[in-house]
């Protein structure tokens, strides 16, 4: 798939529309607009947007908890999306989801899951029925390093192998399993190694560098789509904000988040658009001022949208 200048501007129109979305969300929850508790990628935007840019408009993703970013990647309607953020009736799921269960189907948007590694498994089901009905669409399953030390992880990438399922599988490795550092966590270097041991491709990238995440991921893709089966692709990245905002973000130091933030994703896709001609200063400003002013359209439209009505509170309740 040829990125042309057009793609790459709204790629950074994407990352910068993440970023806008997860410091209002922020801003918020501080407010007593939202209630429970919601888990931030800001600093991560290049993950989401690098791999779904290699996605036809009708291929699925499964997102996670983590998963505001991939919605925004997969095009998602921000007014749509920030009214289920704020529970409101006109939200993509009427207000039932929130934060961690935001879902598009008609877009590809499978859903993100409050289950630490749920989605793999529901993504080798995708991927079945994908190739049974030989659809030519494929799966992309995006998880953390925390969920790659679960059971199903293994038990998922097995069965997707073993049967060369359309499913490619991203483990966004942002350093922290909760607050436990993926360095203690595995007795490997790079957790796409782990991919070996089920006989399918698996490569570390720059989670950071949303073209290396890109070229990464559409090899994946293209493998997959042709028949090739899964691949395990694994995103180095890094989240600036806690797990959740009850996370004191006790286990790690200042220093090292301000040094994650010299490698920051979205001032260096900037950055490498002007220096490519792509795009000039000017309009890399009117595209980030574009999306953050989406923002604050989202968040009135979300105002103004009504709660969910108590009459309708057992619809789709199916147990």
């Amino acid at each position: 798939m040829a990125l042309d200048r057009s793609k790459k501007q709204h790629m950074l129109r994407q990352m910068y529309t993440i970023r806008g979305f997860e410091e209002k969300a922020e801003q918020l929850y501080i407010m007593g607009k939202i209630h429970g508790t919601m888990h931030l990628s800001i600093g991560m935007e290049a993950s989401a947007v690098g791999a779904v840019a290699t996605l036809n408009p009708d291929d699925y993703i499964l997102s996670t908890h983590r998963g505001h970013g991939h919605c925004v990647a997969k095009d998602a309607d921000i007014n749509r999306m920030m009214a289920e953020f704020m529970g409101k009736a006109s939200g993509y799921c009427r207000g039932r989801g929130g934060s961690m269960h935001i879902a598009d189907v008609e877009s590809g948007n499978l859903g993100a899951n409050g289950v630490v590694a749920g989605g793999i498994p529901i993504a080798v089901g995708v991927g079945m029925s994908q190739k049974m009905q030989k659809t030519g669409k494929i799966c992309l399953c995006f998880f953390g390093d925390g969920a790659a030390n679960c059971g199903p992880f293994h038990e998922a990438l097995n069965m997707a192998a073993i049967w060369t399922l359309p499913v490619v599988f991203v483990c966004e490795n942002n350093q922290y399993a909760m607050s436990f550092s993926a360095k203690k966590a595995f007795n490997i270097e790079r957790i796409s190694e782990r991919a070996a041991g089920y006989g399918m491709p698996g490569e570390t990238v720059d989670g950071n560098d949303v073209m290396a995440v890109f070229a990464a991921v559409e090899k994946a893709v293209k493998r997959a789509r042709a028949g090739g089966g899964p691949s395990l692709i694994e995103n180095v990245t890094y989240r600036y904000r806690g797990h959740s905002k009850s996370d004191a973000n006790r286990y790690r130091s200042k220093e090292e988040i301000e040094e994650w933030k010299q490698k920051d994703p979205i001032p260096r896709f900037r950055h490498y658009l002007i220096e490519s001609g792509d795009l000039n200063e000017e309009e890399a400003d009117v595209i980030e001022k574009e999306a953050y002013a989406s923002i604050d359209s989202a968040v009135e439209f979300s105002d103004n949208s009504p709660e969910p009505d108590l009459a309708t509170i057992e619809e789709g309740v199916y147990a």
